[in-house]
């Protein structure tokens, strides 16, 4: 039976008890650790042949090359055309949907853009795309086809030149969506490696993986163990946490909506938290009602009842007003505000990976197809991280050109700063400019 724990926020303990439901340690298993250091440092060393070797001992994948374990666009091609015209179809339209909002999002804050002062000086900013990406897919039993498609086209959208995606195959088991989702996708090359192996193996680059400049895309706990270690010479997304999602609700969208929205992030992991915030403790009651009724008939009811007893919350509140700041406290991966005036209460909203307004907007509608990035902050840092996006796949250039006029203005400024701070070649590297009386 699930039970989510049950919370008042006028009860003297609910600080205590709410701090309690939402701990959740980051730390890394020092076995694990030391076990992911390993790999990296012989990935490093002895590349393809270390790849080939910690594919076989943990995806018990046996194969004589990496040429064996690279997936050619025939293949990837193969793949897509097999599938079912429903899924065909779906697939495309979901990456239609990801490419537009991420072809919007580019030009809204991804262009170069420059200007000139009075004197002549021109000031700017250039960007530009990074060379080549990695994207890691989970793969095996637990396949995500959207996760292709949610890290590549934004890649693709930025301007990035070569996109390299990774995704484990135990036992040689390769899920046809996926190979269509990269398809889809544009991938320009695909490897059925996985693990801090495949991590290392993008990071450093081997004799037939190349080396690239960021690497994103979800995984385990090896997996994120790795892409912390390599963080500094390759850049990384984010280091992701257990699936979050807070249901805000007025207790106007049916209680049946509300349980199995609770339920989608539940599923993905005995880990995940699903938190409910209303002020109408009747209406809890009601969610309470459907979970129970619904649960025996969910296929995955077994890890959804593990997650909602062990970090499941039911939380009353005096208000929405103060449920919405007790939103802020937790700054949930995915918010849904299930309520029958949403654009009231989202103004209050300062901390989410991403709010669905209204009834609905089911979360994994924004999993799937709506065009807004899934990958999100968790954790917490939504406090201060973004959901992964085209400016993730760019940088940014300073343009600095100074006419002779904004010399004689900008040298004299400079040189007392860089007198003031002992750096005399500095100053002097700018008096060097000043017209000589």
């Amino acid at each position: 039976m699930a039970k989510p724990l049950r919370l008042s926020t006028t009860s003297p303990s609910f600080e205590a008890d709410f701090k309690a439901r939402l701990h959740w340690s980051a730390d890394t298993d020092a076995a694990i650790e030391q076990r992911v250091a390993d790999i990296l440092a012989d990935v490093q060393l002895r590349g393809d042949a270390a790849v080939l070797e910690y594919t076989e001992r943990f995806d018990g994948l046996k194969a004589d090359s990496m040429a064996a374990l690279e997936l050619t666009q025939k293949e990837l091609k193969a793949a897509f055309d097999a599938l079912p015209a429903e899924q065909r179809e779906a697939l495309q339209a979901a990456a239609a949907r990801v490419r537009s909002y991420h072809e919007a999002q580019k030009k809204a804050s991804g262009e170069s853009w420059t200007y000139r002062d009075a004197d002549g000086t021109l000031l700017g900013q250039k960007v530009t795309p990074l060379d080549r990406v990695g994207i890691y897919v989970p793969g095996g039993k637990a396949a995500y086809p959207s996760s292709v498609l949610m890290n590549a086209i934004p890649a693709h959208v930025a301007g990035v030149e070569e996109i390299i995606m990774v995704v484990p195959t135990p036992k040689g088991e390769k899920n046809p969506l996926v190979l269509a989702a990269a398809y889809v996708a544009g991938v320009s090359r695909a490897f059925t490696i996985g693990g801090a192996q495949a991590v290392a193996a993008l990071a450093y680059g081997t004799a037939t993986v190349p080396a690239v400049d960021k690497i994103t895309g979800p995984g385990n706990a090896y997996v994120a163990a790795a892409k912390r270690r390599v963080f500094g010479t390759v850049g990384i997304d984010m280091i992701a946490g257990p699936s979050e999602i807070l249901v805000l609700a007025d207790g106007s969208t049916p209680a049946d909506w509300v349980a199995m929205d609770l339920f989608s992030q539940a599923e993905h992991d005995e880990l995940a938290q699903s938190v409910l915030l209303c002020p109408d403790a009747a209406y809890i009651d009601r969610v309470q009602a459907e979970i129970e009724r619904l649960l025996p008939h969910m296929p995955r009811k077994d890890i959804i009842e593990k997650s909602l007893n062990g970090r499941g919350v039911l939380i009353h509140t005096r208000s929405m007003e103060e449920a919405c700041a007790i939103s802020n406290r937790i700054a949930p991966e995915h918010l849904e505000v299930s309520s029958h005036e949403p654009h009231k209460w989202e103004p209050l909203l300062k901390h989410a990976g991403a709010i669905f307004l209204g009834a609905y907007t089911s979360e994994s509608l924004g999993d799937y197809c709506a065009g807004p990035n899934h990958v999100l902050p968790t954790s917490g840092t939504a406090r201060f991280s973004s959901p992964l996006g085209v400016y993730d796949f760019q940088k940014r250039s300073s343009l600095i050109e100074v006419s002779e006029q904004g010399a004689q203005t900008l040298g004299k400024i400079a040189a007392v700063l860089a007198y003031g701070e002992g750096l005399q070649a500095h100053a002097m590297a700018a008096e060097f400019r000043l017209k000589k009386d």
